[in-house]
Order: C-alpha cells, then sequence, then structure tokens
C-alpha cells in the first residue's frame, strides 16, 4: 500500500480552490441506500482525505441527486465547511418531472439557466453555488445573452465562477467572447479508452488559457474493466503500475490523468465508501513519460507515429 498525503487543491479562480479529485454525485439515486445517514458518510469519507469538491447536475438521478445530497447537508449542516459545489444545467430530459418536455433538448436561455441555479440552491441547500457548468454546448446557445447571464448570476452572488462542459475549444472562445468574467474550466470525457480531447484541441486550449479541466467518466463508466480488446489492453498495462506502485487500477488510470500538464481533475463516482476512502492513493503512483504512453499506446491500439 504506498504512502499518501491529503488530496490537494488547485485554484481555478481567486477564491475558489477545487481538491484535484472530484466525487461526482451521479449515481448517488442507484446506490443501495441514499439515505441522508448513509450520503453523509459518504459526504465525510472524501472530507476525511482532502475531496473538498462535489460535482453535479440538475438531472443526476433524474432529478433527484441534488436533493439527496441536500438532506444530508439540511440533516448534518456542518459537513458544508470547506466544501465545494459545483452543479451544471441546460439539459432537459424526458422525464415525469419535466412532464411538458416533448423532446431531449438543451436550453441555454437566461430564464432557464437562472431558475435552474435557484432549484439547485434550494435543493442542496447551499447559499451560492462554487461553480456552474453549461452542460453541453446548445446549437441554439445565443453566446450574448448567455454569457450576461453568467456574469449577472456571479455579480449577484447566486454562483461563485462559471464554465463548461463537454464544450470544443471554439466553443468556449465563442462564450467567453460574451463575458466579463472567465470561464475557469471545461468539463470533458477523458480517460484511455477516449483519448480525442489529447489532440482534437481541448487540451491544447485549456493549456493555453491556463484552465485547469475536470475528467468526467475518468474509468470509462466501468468500461475499463470489460472484456473489449482495448479495455484489456490498457487494463494490462494499468495493472502492471499499480502492481509496481502497491495498488489497484483505479488509482493507476487516475494517475494517467494527473501527470498531464492540463492539470486535470478527475471526477469519481463510486458511492462504495472503501473505494472512496483509497482514492487518494492515486497521488503516490509513480507515473514516468514512458509509462504515460504506454497507457496511451495501448489505449490507441498502435504505437504512435
Amino acid at each position: 500500500m504506498p504512502t499518501t498525503a491529503h488530496v490537494p487543491a488547485i485554484e481555478l479562480a481567486p477564491g475558489l480552490n477545487l481538491s484535484r479529485i472530484v466525487w461526482g454525485a451521479w449515481r448517488l439515486a442507484e446506490a443501495t441506500d441514499h439515505a441522508p445517514a448513509a450520503v453523509a458518510a459518504r459526504i465525510r469519507a472524501c472530507l476525511d482525505q482532502g475531496i473538498t469538491t462535489f460535482d453535479h447536475a440538475d438531472i443526476y438521478g433524474d432529478y433527484r441527486c441534488e436533493t439527496l445530497f441536500g438532506d444530508a447537508l439540511r440533516a448534518q449542516p456542518g459537513l458544508k465547511a470547506g466544501m465545494q459545489i459545483v452543479t451544471k444545467t441546460d439539459i432537459m430530459l424526458l422525464s415525469k418531472a419535466w412532464p411538458g418536455t416533448r423532446v431531449k433538448h438543451y436550453d441555454t436561455t437566461p430564464a432557464h439557466v437562472r431558475a435552474s441555479v435557484e432549484r439547485s440552491l434550494r435543493r442542496l441547500g447551499v447559499e451560492t453555488i462554487d461553480l456552474l457548468l453549461i452542460h453541453r454546448p446548445d446549437p441554439l446557445m445565443d453566446a450574448s445573452a448567455l454569457g450576461a447571464c453568467l456574469d449577472d448570476l456571479v455579480d449577484a452572488g447566486k454562483i461563485r465562477a462559471a464554465g463548461v462542459s463537454n464544450f470544443m475549444a471554439w466553443d468556449v472562445d465563442l462564450l467567453q467572447s460574451a463575458m466579463r468574467h472567465r470561464l475557469v474550466t471545461n468539463q470533458l470525457e477523458i480517460h484511455p479508452l477516449h483519448l480525442a480531447p489529447f489532440t482534437n484541441g481541448q487540451l491544447a486550449h485549456a493549456q493555453q488559457h491556463r484552465m485547469p479541466v475536470m475528467a468526467w467518466s475518468p474509468l470509462a463508466g466501468g468500461r475499463l474493466f470489460g472484456a473489449d480488446a482495448t479495455a484489456a489492453r490498457v487494463r494490462t498495462v494499468l495493472e502492471r503500475v499499480a502492481q509496481a506502485a502497491g495498488t489497484d487500477v483505479t488509482a493507476a488510470a487516475l494517475a494517467w490523468l494527473l501527470h498531464h500538464p492540463s492539470r486535470i481533475l478527475p471526477v469519481v463516482g463510486s458511492t462504495d465508501l472503501a473505494r472512496i476512502a483509497a482514492t487518494r492513493q492515486a497521488l503516490a503512483v509513480p507515473m514516468d513519460r514512458q509509462t504515460w504512453f504506454e497507457v496511451y499506446e495501448a489505449g490507441l491500439g498502435r504505437e504512435v507515429p
């Protein structure tokens, strides 16, 4: 078992520091026990090792996860101290929660974004959302209107900062061009089975603008442990790295992301207390350049050109 330190924080904006590893709440409603005490125990397991940032979206758990998390905070309000809350908006699901929705779509209109923020604040039981992300690029996005709305939300203290998720570099630039406040992150799918951000300009753009990136599904939504050929190749390399470090494949996969210079913040979603408690082992896994490329080439299925 490697010696591990407290999970460090990284500054995204003045006064806004996120833990280098983030806990994602998207599976909260799927957990066997999501009573307030059980959710509070998971929150405490994160806080005990320095994971202070919690990632939500209004749609998670068919619009239920924010409320489940908020119920835990209402039951144990002392957990809020030192915590950062991230949430997202603009996806509209086909759901009983929204009976008027005929088709899944995106809504980045100021009216929807403002109302979504107010709902998230009520559900979570907090006074300010630390970071609000636009969840998906909206083909109908009016950048001027959305940018002004996000600026107003920051100015009003409803959110501390704004960012985006799943945006290409040009999408980020378009929205940023309409804002006074800086967009502070882009949350992307990044893992050894999804390598596009390394070459499609997303991570290059983030580095250019000194914008740390959040990585959703860092274990490929569990596919990393599946039977397909690419996953098996990657897992073989990660197993060797994990064995040498005295840890497991999960820690090795997270260490691979943490090694990248764009300052990636993996968002982990386990609801198992033991796995949450072991997350920080990723910080102690050695990852040199050649090892990193061994994982990368296993994901590519060939050597680099």
